[in-house]
């Protein structure tokens, strides 16, 4: 495959890069590839979205009205272009650097580095709030990890054990991505059907245009939408990735779309003052319409998708490392395996970034990672935009 792709760019005579990039590829050894199309579903849906939490400051900053508009024109605007890309890059690229290999490519191994270097530091600091909204989601019922050392020792702990089961294999994170899925997609259906008998549509026109947060609001609902591309690390880990990529992209965005609309229109209809809304507050919309036991499953839930969220971006985050190694951009230590098939020395890299920058708060971790996300995004768009101009024998096979 390596050997065809390279004879057909060759003639390209505008992109060397394009045919140094292929035969640096890694072979693609025989080897049983663990991610199916339902587990890549899962892993999709926890790199972006893992529920409607977190949205909770984007409704404080920006009121009712602004938060649901967003909701519905930012994945057309961003979401769905960037899943589009991903399917496109990552069957034509199908290998654990995912977009270091598309930048290279595209632009050279220089490039390729910075892209590598931006996104995995973006990864890791957006990893780093998972342990944080968990502690922040638990603080309903246990208010001793507000602060101090009791949230300390929890944020470590937790950042710890989830490491280890990330070490264990994608075919323990990939199961127990699909059975969280259901966990924490179910108590949201039912606090829909549970709050529709108490919900006042004209409570979602409300907007304060005087006191709108633009930027607080803006980067939160750009956090909870992004972050597409990531899972274009697992590529080399995908069975069948040109037909399964696709699919696992266009199901996971309708899925993510709905699981931050339907349940936040739900409770927005029930609750309306913007100054309550912070992170946790879908436990107590759901204690207000249906009592503790719900509320206690909303907030479990919280916990799984935070869990969840930590093993998809952790996944990618050692596998990028481990692909980048591959290609010689790293020490080949970082391209080992171990006996569960997972880059080790990548997992630990990734993990100690998460623990050092877990001391934030939510919204100072989203604004920092935003900031340098955006940089490696726009080089990604642009790598899409040169390989489609230079290289249009480049095999594609979803476009």
């Amino acid at each position: 495959m390596k050997t065809e792709t390279a004879d057909l760019v060759s003639s390209d005579v505008e992109t060397p890069f394009l045919a140094n990039s292929v035969q640096a590829a890694p072979q693609q050894h025989a080897r049983k590839k663990p991610l199916t199309l339902l587990p890549l579903i899962a892993l999709i849906f926890f790199e972006v979205s893992g529920g409607p939490f977190g949205t909770e400051d984007a409704v404080a900053a920006g009121g009712p009205l602004l938060v649901l508009a967003g909701l519905l024109i930012f994945p057309l605007l961003w979401s769905v272009p960037e899943a589009l890309i991903t399917a496109e890059l990552a069957t034509a690229f199908p290998e654990n650097s995912g977009y270091v290999a598309w930048v290279t490519a595209a632009f050279g191994p220089f490039w390729g580095f910075q892209e590598g270097f931006w996104s995995w530091l973006s990864g890791v600091t957006d990893n780093s709030i998972y342990p944080v909204m968990f502690a922040d989601n638990l603080r309903i019922f246990v208010p001793a990890l507000n602060q101090g050392w009791p949230r300390m020792a929890f944020l470590v702990t937790v950042s710890l054990l989830l490491t280890y089961l990330n070490y264990r294999g994608l075919n323990v994170v990939g199961q127990t991505a699909m059975t969280t899925t259901l966990f924490i997609i179910t108590p949201f259906v039912l606090l829909c059907i549970l709050a529709a008998p108490h919900v006042e549509p004209t409570n979602w026109l409300q907007v304060d245009w005087g006191s709108v947060k633009w930027g607080t609001y803006l980067n939160i609902l750009f956090w909870n939408l992004n972050y597409w591309d990531s899972v274009s690390c697992l590529a080399g880990e995908v069975d069948n990735p040109s037909r399964t990529f696709p699919r696992a992209l266009l199901w996971a965005v309708l899925l993510v779309v709905a699981s931050y609309f339907l349940p936040t229109l739900a409770a927005l209809g029930v609750s309306v003052d913007s100054a309550d809304w912070q992170l946790g507050y879908y436990g107590k919309v759901a204690q207000q319409v249906a009592g503790n036991w719900l509320a206690w499953w909303v907030v479990l839930a919280a916990a799984a998708s935070q869990i969840g969220q930590f093993q998809a971006e952790m996944s990618s985050d050692s596998y990028q490392l481990q692909g980048m190694a591959e290609r010689g951009f790293l020490p080949k230590c970082l391209a080992r395996r171990s006996k569960h098939g997972t880059p080790t020395v990548g997992i630990l890299l990734s993990s100690l970034g998460v623990v050092c920058l877990g001391f934030f708060s939510f919204v100072d971790i989203v604004e920092m990672l935003n900031a340098v996300y955006c940089l490696a995004e726009l080089l990604e768009f642009a790598a899409f935009v040169r390989l489609r101009m230079v290289a249009p024998a480049l095999p594609r096979p979803y476009r």
